[in-house]
């Protein structure tokens, strides 16, 4: 309810106040649309990765070198850079795609049975590349007892 302070002695007819009810929706609008505008702008940016949990090891040692890895799923399935791969033709792919490695990072599921491990590493080692396997450092303070 709106309050209008006129003179005491004052006659003057006012007008009734119209109260104002419709809400505002340029600011939600605004919101919005830069939001859609930053996740059109971060969408292309996020990797979706294969899910390969490997296993854990003592020793790490850290590489910054750009080099092929070979992917393991689970299942047994092949992946070359996160492309789907065949065994068979899996040196000629690493030699074509990458022409200077001279080693390749094999990351294998720790799930993995060991024949799709053994068959790429066979692979590899028959066209004369070098195979680093990935490995997830162990947590040091939670296994000293």
């Amino acid at each position: 309810m709106a309050f209008q302070f006129t003179p005491a002695g004052s006659r003057r007819r006012s007008r009734p106040l119209s109260s104002l009810s419709e809400i505002n929706i340029i600011p939600l609008v605004d919101v919005v649309l830069v939001l859609l505008i930053i996740f059109m702008l971060t969408a292309h940016v996020m990797e979706f990765g294969l899910e390969v949990e490997v296993p854990k090891v003592r020793q790490v040692r850290d590489s910054a070198e750009e080099l092929p890895v070979v992917t393991i799923t689970r299942g047994g399935e092949l992946f070359l850079n996160e492309k789907a791969a065949n065994v068979n033709a899996l040196a000629a792919e690493v030699r074509r795609r990458f022409p200077a490695a001279r080693s390749v990072y094999v990351r294998a599921d720790r799930e993995t049975i060991y024949d799709p491990i053994a068959q790429v590493i066979s692979a590899l080692a028959e066209a004369k590349i070098e195979v680093r396997l990935v490995t997830k450092p162990e947590d040091q303070a939670g296994n000293r007892r």
